[in-house]
């Protein structure tokens, strides 16, 4: 019995370690171009169009938003209006506070706290937790935003969503900023 928990602890070790050393973090990204500006990316009117997977990796809903992006005093705000395919409509309003270079504090009226944003490269973090409706009460699920630009005009997002420390769900979507009206 002491030779299986002796082993079984030198697999968790190892588990760790390995876990450890995966971690990647926007700095990861600090050479990558084109360089992503929230400032200029999230200005004017841009659409996304996603899906959210189950933690199985099936495709459970898919949504388009239209949103409205703009900057007052060097304060973000980005207005979300989804539209799901079952016709369920939902409504988003971030505001982006900066907090030091590359750094912006995420706030939103379902999301617990204020989300950290982190900005290197081509490529935006955002850690937050978001409060959903379930079964008649509500639930914290954390999220954890990766998003990378691609060009000038197409930023691509992948969003694990975590409870408990385990994977839940994730959401794949592509967000385009639209042609600015003269």
């Amino acid at each position: 019995m002491g030779g299986f928990i002796f082993r079984l602890m030198g697999v968790v070790l190892i588990a760790a370690a390995l876990g450890a050393c995966t971690s990647i973090t926007v700095q990861d990204y600090a050479a990558n171009t084109p360089q992503l500006v929230p400032e200029t990316f999230f200005d004017g009117r841009l659409t996304a169009h996603g899906v959210l997977k189950n933690r199985g990796g099936k495709v459970t809903r898919s949504f388009n938003v239209e949103i409205n992006a703009y900057w007052q005093d060097g304060v973000g705000t980005l207005e979300e209006d989804f539209i799901f395919d079952d016709g369920e409509e939902d409504r988003r309003v971030w505001t982006l506070t900066p907090d030091g270079p590359g750094r912006y504090i995420g706030t939103a009226g379902d999301v617990v706290g204020g989300g950290v944003v982190t900005v290197a490269g081509n490529s935006m973090f955002l850690d937050y937790v978001l409060r959903i409706p379930y079964k008649g009460d509500t639930l914290d699920i954390r999220v954890d935003d990766r998003m990378y630009l691609v060009n000038p005009d197409v930023l691509m997002n992948e969003s694990r969503m975590i409870k408990f420390g385990f994977d839940v769900g994730e959401i794949l979507l592509v967000i385009e900023r639209r042609p600015q009206e003269s």
